[in-house]
């Protein structure tokens, strides 16, 4: 851990993961199923959908699919997952719909205090694998205070190609040390770290639900290991 080396003026801007690090999508997507098809288990059917994620990221990195928006490749992967889950009568409406909860997810409960109070001193963005139409719908219903969306639509490459972070510090024009990733899953800042970037980890041990808790151990490497977002303000001094 090399935090001694971060004073709050070597970095300038503070990219954020999204999905898990600052919404709960699990919680949400949970929370909705109960509401609209209390038949399901949504702790499964979440956990499921997010599960088809990776691999569908994979098709595009591997040019099997062309560039695809992940509300594209969320609603692919909804489409696969209906009839295990006695939905496959969904009409197209109620299909769009629910694959609109990703644009609904809500923000873990320190995220928008911590958030307001980091943009005080830093630039605030988000770099998410996520849409740009997504990213903010879901800051606009969450309250989330971006300074900028980026995603990696921008980029036309997910995370963790190096693209996307350092596609970050040239938007902004700074050397990639000037740009600090928060995030709670260590193989996004460890794609970072390779890149040059700071790296401070947020521990989000019920990222998968109360039921499937996360090992949150700090890991060498990252300059910081907090754990939420407030925590990240007062480290900071915001």
């Amino acid at each position: 851990m090399h935090t001694h080396s971060i004073t709050p003026d070597s970095v300038q801007v503070l990219a954020f993961d999204i999905f898990g690090t600052v919404v709960d999508w699990h919680g949400s997507i949970v929370r909705e199923m109960h509401d609209l098809y209390p038949q399901v288990d949504g702790d499964a059917f979440a956990l499921a959908w997010r599960a088809g994620y990776k691999p569908a990221m994979q098709r595009v990195m591997s040019g099997e699919l062309g560039w695809t928006l992940i509300d594209d490749l969320n609603r692919m992967i909804l489409d696969s997952l209906l009839p295990e889950f006695g939905l496959i009568a969904l009409s197209e409406a109620d299909r769009k719909h629910l694959n609109r909860v990703w644009h609904r997810l809500d923000a873990w409960p320190d995220s928008v205090a911590g958030l307001t109070r980091l943009k005080r001193k830093y630039t605030l963005c988000t770099l998410s694998n996520g849409n740009i139409g997504l990213l903010t719908h879901m800051a606009k219903r969450a309250g989330l205070p971006w300074d900028c969306v980026l995603s990696a639509e921008v980029f036309r490459a997910y995370k963790p190609d190096p693209a996307t972070y350092l596609g970050v510090a040239k938007v902004f024009d700074l050397t990639p040390e000037k740009v600090m990733l928060v995030a709670a899953h260590h193989e996004d800042l460890a794609g970072a770290r390779a890149c040059g970037l700071r790296t401070a980890y947020i521990e989000r041990a019920l990222e998968f639900g109360a039921a499937h808790p996360k090992d949150i151990a700090a890991q060498a490497g990252n300059d910081l290991h907090l754990t939420d977002l407030n925590a990240l303000a007062d480290t900071l001094g915001c």
